[in-house]
């Protein structure tokens, strides 16, 4: 069985890559499910957090399932599999609420890539990042050359991407790439996420905006965003709105 698990603890959604036998690796399926579950934790204000894993024990996920693209046209793969990509991997990295990957083994490739969409990462002690796309003569597809070089050192992504070598889990924690190690990744991100009761959920959701503005993910549209945020909170939309409503001139007070 493959899919997107997908449960509530609490005040957290769990997302869990369920595709086991092959490495939890992503098919057409898989993302579909994920664009649609991310779209309906947004939309639900009493979901604080969202984590991101993978069924088993040893690999948080592979990448993309080769099946699913190997016979494309090149056409095809530029711009169904990897434009359809992003637009799946962005909206979660631009998710309004705070995300956890707990990365349960190994991420490589489209799973480095996904883990990279999230906002903090544990990793288990055993897990390592890949980015192998070079082994089967393609490159990253979902900004693995483009987000993972905003998070961590360009000597550090070429390594993976050039030379093929791999990142253990605490030179993962010492990039800061990842938040920490933990045997039991699932539970210590339930933890992390715990944590957030205390804090507002508004400020939160402004803060991650204006740090993504700050490294460029989706800059444009979070500056209008805040912006819409600010005029829609005033006493002259209120105004506005009446007015029109009521078919007559606005008095707005600059309130």
């Amino acid at each position: 069985m493959t899919g997107i698990g997908f449960h509530i603890e609490g005040a957290v959604a769990v997302l869990t890559l369920e595709n086991e036998a092959k490495l939890n690796a992503l098919t057409t399926d898989m993302l579909d499910a994920l664009e649609a579950r991310v779209q309906e934790v947004e939309r639900r204000p009493e979901i604080r957090a969202i984590i991101v894993t993978g069924a088993g024990e040893k690999v948080f996920c592979c990448g993309a399932d080769i099946g699913a693209w190997g016979n494309l046209s090149p056409a095809e793969f530029a711009r169904h599999w990897v434009r359809d990509g992003h637009r799946i991997f962005d909206r979660l990295a631009r998710l309004g609420k705070p995300t956890i990957a707990a990365m349960n083994g190994h991420a490589f490739g489209g799973g480095l890539e996904l883990a990279s969409c999230c906002d903090l990462r544990v990793m288990a002690p055993r897990a390592t990042l890949a980015l192998p796309e070079a082994r089967i003569g393609i490159v990253p597809g979902w900004s693995g050359t483009q987000r993972l070089t905003r998070l961590i050192a360009e000597g550090a992504v070429k390594e993976m991407a050039l030379f093929g070598r791999r990142i253990g889990a605490d030179r993962a924690v010492a990039l800061g790439y990842a938040a920490e190690v933990a045997d039991d990744v699932l539970a210590r991100a339930l933890e992390i996420a715990a944590e957030l009761q205390s804090l507002s959920p508004r400020a939160t959701e402004i803060s991650k905006n204006m740090i993504h503005a700050a490294v460029g993910e989706d800059a444009h549209a979070i500056v209008e965003a805040l912006g819409s945020a600010a005029a829609a909170a005033s006493a002259d939309r209120d105004e506005g709105v009446a007015a029109f409503m009521e078919k007559r001139n606005p008095l707005f007070s600059g309130l």
